[in-house]
């Protein structure tokens, strides 16, 4: 498992808690508390990681909420933190 940055960590702390959405879409967009994510580059990394994905499929343009893979709960739970 790579080392995940506190970023990262944090936002699949946020998507563990239901408080973060994505785009259907290549290159997703991602919201935090409805707010547009500070860092989309680590936010679409996630994504292609394949570390979180939209609950439900959506086109692009639409807008659902995210829940962590089975390999996002997986480095959430033994997160080797960079520093």
């Amino acid at each position: 498992m790579p080392e995940l940055s506190r970023r990262e960590v944090a936002l699949l702390r946020a998507t563990d808690a239901d408080r973060v959405e994505l785009t259907g879409s290549e290159e997703p967009d991602v919201r935090v508390d409805a707010l547009p994510f500070c860092d989309p580059v680590t936010a679409r990394g996630l994504v292609h990681a394949g570390l979180i994905r939209p609950v439900v499929p959506v086109v692009p343009g639409q807008w659902a909420a995210a829940c962590l893979t089975e390999a996002g709960a997986a480095a959430l739970g033994s997160a080797l933190l960079v520093a």
